[in-house]
């Protein structure tokens, strides 16, 4: 999920969060802060991480208290009040390490919100992909870059870590991509193209396309990305 789309897609997480002032906040994948601003405004102090150096330099320019930093080594002990996430993680393949983290990072009763790709997510978009590999004799094993649990599996998994779960909802949130599929699948699908030459990247990104234009293109030639989003609340 890039920065614009925090600002636009993370309000319903934000508000499930509700920020009171004095709070201590860790945002994860605080991208160029822009949710974080919104964060700040309800008086709560905001750290946030990510692991662009360049995200979070523009987070810095802003004003924000922003680190670079990987969230499966978080040095954080027992300091916020809660952690928030919004669009990051899905792509964290070690989910329990992640949420080990999180809890250490928590003072008793702090509480952890989070929304991110769940069960379904770009379903379509990426068994388009998988099938022009496929048809081409190429292994998707390993190229799989994401994590899409359902509402059972995460809450087995923060419950196991140790969470008390208050609410986790599966939502189908389709959205409108103004740039089109081509760019959404170059920015976002690499993992699915890595070791290929350049043009049977392109070869493997026309056949999804074509594939995809059936169910995901209007007669407008508006692309819609098939976005499932899993909504949490959790508490220690």
């Amino acid at each position: 999920m890039t920065t614009s789309a925090h600002a636009i897609y993370g309000h319903e997480a934000l508000s499930l969060l509700a920020p009171q002032p004095g709070e201590r906040i860790l945002m994860l994948g605080c991208g160029d802060g822009d949710l974080i601003a919104q964060l700040a405004k309800c008086g709560a102090e905001v750290v946030g991480v990510d692991t662009a150096k360049a995200r979070v330099e523009a987070a810095q320019a802003r004003g924000v208290d922003a680190r670079v930093m990987d969230a499966y080594q978080m040095p954080f002990d027992h300091e916020f009040d809660a952690v928030f996430s919004c669009g990051l993680l899905h792509w964290m393949l070690d989910p329990q390490a992640v949420l080990a983290g999180i809890k250490r990072a928590l003072t008793p009763g702090g509480r952890f919100v989070a929304e991110f790709g769940g069960h379904g997510n770009t379903a379509a978009i990426c068994t388009a992909l998988i099938a022009a590999l496929q048809f081409r004799g190429i292994s998707t094993h390993g190229r799989y870059p994401w994590y899409f649990p359902s509402p059972d599996e995460y809450r087995h998994v923060l419950e196991t870590v140790g969470f008390k779960v208050k609410s986790i909802v599966l939502e189908p949130s389709p959205k409108t991509l103004p740039p089109g599929m081509e760019r959404w699948l170059t920015q976002f699908a690499e993992p699915f193209l890595h070791g290929l030459d350049e043009d049977l990247r392109f070869t493997i990104i026309d056949n999804a396309l074509l594939t995809l234009g059936y169910s995901l293109r209007d007669s407008y030639d508006h692309w819609t990305a098939d976005y499932v989003y899993l909504r949490v609340s959790a508490h220690v």
